[in-house]
Order: structure tokens, then C-alpha cells, then sequence
């Protein structure tokens, strides 16, 4: 990996800081063998703030998506247990006005449905209801993104393989790979405690894994920390359960780790989906940057991450931050000037 890599990566991103994109960040690249993890700044902006570390735990927001939800259909398609042309009304019939979608329709982002934030104000049981009553406005047509196709490929997933989401992933993809500090909100895995509204206390006076949450907002005075920052999925997290649009908490390692394995071959099915834009961003100069080939694969989230993976030239990308902190900016040009010039030192030509 060339020596200027963590040079040029420490200048763009102390710029970052100066600027107020976020208050502090981790990046990590893989290429070709070789790893580094590179933790700037805070976790907020305080004096006194918690400095980020390699191993800082950050909400991914809409990388969900991808890691896992869209990977864990692509595997099951893999596996032949369930095929694109599945419609989606197959696996869940209770949907009205389904409109004869497919399962490819979900991973392309075809469909167009209710807007899930419009709906945080209800319990988890009539989101869902009200998103079976509603189902799509129309056929589906020209790609528009929003949380409702990922939330609908979490519960078929969920109803082909007989598993929650949250314990699908575990078993497929992060005991496998050994992601130890990825999970769905917090609140799911017992070492973590949920802090909303201010800061969870350790027993045997240790830190907890709450502690190394990266703080997303702050909304009303409530800190939000160790719970999803997506308003609809912070619902069912309360609920205890895993949804397929946001949700994920990890690490700049742990994700590494996932993009490495796609790398190496590990999960043919979801690199050749990947490949082909389902349930993943492609070839998306806006975050990818001038030097994404054709075949290049990434997602966004809307909390300040990013991934980037090109298998071809063995080389994955990952960024983590809370630029949402302690409040989202009015726009996303500044983050995606971030990512872009990132992605341009890390795929920029050798």
C-alpha cells in the first residue's frame, strides 16, 4: 500500500474537521492484501470529549441496507432459496396494492410506497400495518430511493430463512467472519446498553459497549447513542426488533473485514449482485470518485458512512463519522465532497 496513502487520507480529513463536516471520523482501506484503520477527532465536539478509536462503534444508517439485508437476499438467491423473480406478495400477502413486484424490484429500488419517518410516531405493529394497508402507489417504475423496499426484503428474508433478521446475519455473515462489534442496535446484544437521553452507567465499573457508540443528534436535549438514529427504525429497535433499512452498528474494521471476504470470494452470489446494482450503489461517482470502475459497488449512509469495494482491483474503502452530530446540516454536499476526495486518494491511479 503506498506510504502517502495516510498522509494525504490525515490532510482531507483534518480539513473535514476544521469545517465542521464532522467531529470526528475513521477511515479504512484495504487493498491488495493490507489493511489500515485510521480513527481523527472526537466523538463530539466538546473539549472534553471521548477521542474516536480504531475500534469506535458508529450507526451505519442506510448501509443496512447492504450489510446486511441486501447480501443476505443475494445469498439466499445464491442458495436457490429464493429467485428475483419472486414476487413479493409470495412472501408477504397480507401486502395490498403489491402491484405484482418482484423481489428484484425491492433490490432495485423500483417500487414506491409510504414514507417510513412519516409513520415514527406509531408503535412498530401499526407501521407495519399501515405499510400492508398502503402497499405501492403504482407498478413499479423508475428507481426511487426510499427505507420501504429495504424494510419489506428484511421480512421476506426473515420468512424464507425462518430467522430474524438480526440472527441471520450473525449466523451468515458476522460469527463467520468473526465481526464481534457489529450488531443491530445495540440494545439486541447483551453487553450493550440502550442510552437515549443520557449516558448508560457500566456495572464492575467498566466502560460499556454502549460508551464506544458514537452519538448521532441530539433531538429535544436527548442525546442519541447506542440506538438507531433512523426515526422509524428506532421504533421497532424499541421493539426489540431488526428491520432491513437501518439499524447496523459496527466498526471500521468489522466492515473492512466484510468487504475483505467479498474480496476473497467468500460470498460469490452477493458480489455478482453487488456487481450488478442490486440492493448496492454502483459506480456512483458522487462518493466513489472519478476512478470507480464500471463494476464498482458502495452504499451511503445518512448518518456521515460510506463503503466503497472493487473487486477487480482487490481494493474496499470504508468511511465511518456522525456528521449528523449534534445536529444534521441543512444539505449533503459537504459529506459528499468528503467521500468523493477520499475515494480519489484511495482509487486514485498507483
Amino acid at each position: 500500500m503506498p506510504t502517502y496513502l495516510s498522509q494525504y487520507i490525515s490532510q482531507r480529513v483534518g480539513r473535514a474537521i476544521e469545517e465542521r463536516v464532522f467531529p470526528g471520523c475513521v477511515v479504512g482501506v484495504f487493498e491488495r492484501g493490507e489493511r489500515i484503520i485510521l480513527p481523527f477527532g472526537s466523538f463530539t465536539y466538546e473539549v472534553d470529549s471521548e477521542r474516536v478509536q480504531k475500534h469506535s462503534i458508529y450507526d451505519v444508517a442506510s448501509i443496512t441496507k447492504s450489510i446486511p439485508t441486501a447480501s443476505l437476499a443475494l445469498h439466499l438467491i445464491g442458495e436457490r432459496r429464493l429467485r428475483l423473480s419472486d414476487t413479493v406478495h409470495a412472501f408477504l400477502p397480507e401486502l395490498k396494492n403489491h402491484r405484482g413486484a418482484t423481489v428484484k424490484d425491492l433490490l432495485t429500488y423500483t417500487v414506491r410506497g409510504l414514507q417510513l419517518s412519516t409513520l415514527k410516531d406509531n408503535t412498530a405493529e401499526d407501521i407495519l400495518a399501515h405499510v400492508f394497508e398502503c402497499g405501492f402507489f403504482a407498478p413499479p417504475g423508475k428507481p426511487e430511493y426510499t427505507n420501504l423496499p429495504a424494510l419489506l426484503l428484511g421480512l421476506i428474508v426473515e420468512r424464507v430463512s425462518k430467522e430474524t433478521l438480526n440472527a441471520l446475519s450473525q449466523r451468515i455473515f458476522f460469527d463467520p467472519l468473526h465481526m464481534t462489534r457489529t450488531t443491530f442496535s445495540p440494545s439486541f446484544a447483551p453487553s450493550f446498553a440502550i442510552s437515549f437521553g443520557g449516558r448508560s452507567k457500566a456495572s464492575e465499573g467498566r466502560p460499556s459497549d454502549v460508551e464506544r457508540c458514537v452519538p448521532t443528534e441530539i433531538i429535544e436535549g436527548n442525546e442519541i447513542r447506542g440506538i438507531v438514529h433512523d426515526e422509524s427504525a428506532r421504533v421497532f429497535a424499541r421493539a426489540r426488533k431488526a428491520v432491513g433499512h437501518a439499524g447496523l452498528f459496527s466498526t471500521a474494521d468489522d466492515i473492512l473485514t466484510f468487504l475483505e471476504a467479498l474480496i476473497a470470494g467468500t460470498f460469490p452470489a452477493v458480489v455478482r449482485g453487488a456487481q450488478e446494482g442490486l440492493g448496492w450503489q454502483l459506480a456512483d461517482e458522487r462518493f466513489m470518485g472519478k476512478d470507480a470502475g464500471k463494476r464498482t459497488f458502495g452504499k451511503t449512509g445518512f448518518t456521515g458512512t460510506s463503503v466503497v469495494c472493487d473487486v477487480e482491483r482487490g481494493i474496499a474503502l470504508v468511511i465511518l463519522s456522525n456528521r449528523t452530530y449534534p445536529k444534521r446540516p441543512p444539505n449533503d454536499d459537504a459529506i459528499y465532497a468528503f467521500r468523493r476526495d477520499i475515494a480519489d486518494i484511495v482509487l486514485g491511479a498507483r
